[in-house]
């Protein structure tokens, strides 16, 4: 049964996704509370960011916490490389 931490999320993804350096979200942990968990490639500080492209602290009352997970890459099994 969805929580009400996944109804926010569900209603926010787009939106987070959609932002500068963002390559996941999810729900985790912050503080021993669950949280909005959203994934950047790396952390800009805000002021290098405009106010739109910026990610909340909060979500509907829920805390975000942002973790840098670096660029995403795909490795190819062995027989799948070229060279």
């Amino acid at each position: 049964m969805p929580t009400e931490i996944d109804d926010v999320l569900e209603r926010h993804a787009t939106e987070l996704l959609a932002l500068p350096n963002v390559v996941s979200v999810g729900i985790g942990e912050h503080a021993g509370q669950p949280a909005i968990v959203v994934g950047v490639t790396q952390r800009v500080p805000s002021e290098e960011l405009e106010p739109g492209e910026r990610i909340p602290d909060t979500i509907e009352g829920h805390e975000v916490d942002v973790q840098e997970l670096g660029t995403p890459a795909i490795e190819l099994p062995e027989e799948g490389r070229n060279g």
